[in-house]
């Protein structure tokens, strides 16, 4: 028995091996979205401007001389440009001189200008700075899942978009 004592106490001293363990969790998931853009459009009317600018010039000395300029426009038509009459003042002597001049845009009658037909722009106003944006037709658009995870996306008019996504996760802790 004194042979066996040694072993005995070996064999408590050693833990006893354990299975190892772990959680497991795998995770699908599947999912689409379907989004219809709306007709949109900003426009911003840009006015008639006029500018002139130089060194060594003056009016001219006519009776009907005069600096350049704007005149008044209507209801619906923008500003035009009515011409200045220049001279030298100094001749002989360096000189300088500019013009600058934009047409504005003419004023559209109310009711005109943009049409949205069944989601699209179809006419844009004619302005100098305009943004538009067409779409908003969601035709055949159409996504599903199945039972077993299965994503369909069907495409659709203009301004729609389709994602389908499936995502298999897996973690072990």
């Amino acid at each position: 028995m004194k042979r066996f004592i040694p072993l005995i106490m070996l064999l408590m001293a050693a833990p006893l091996a354990q299975p190892a363990q772990a959680d497991l969790i795998h995770r699908l998931t599947t999912s689409t979205q379907l989004t219809v853009d709306g007709a949109a459009t900003a426009a911003t009317r840009v006015g008639s401007t006029y500018s002139v600018s130089g060194t060594n010039m003056e009016v001219g000395a006519g009776n009907s001389d005069v600096f350049g300029g704007l005149t008044a426009g209507s209801a619906t038509a923008a500003a035009t440009m009515k011409a200045g009459t220049y001279d030298i003042t100094t001749d002989g002597s360096a000189f300088s001189f500019s013009e600058s001049f934009t047409q504005g845009d003419a004023v559209n009658t109310i009711g005109s200008g943009v049409d949205v037909t069944s989601g699209v722009v179809a006419d844009m106003p004619a302005f100098g700075v305009t943004t538009t944006q067409s779409g908003g037709v969601a035709g055949s658009l159409a996504g599903t899942i199945t039972s077993a995870g299965v994503s369909t996306l069907t495409a659709g008019g203009a301004g729609t978009s389709a994602t389908g996504q499936f995502v298999s996760e897996v973690t072990v802790r």
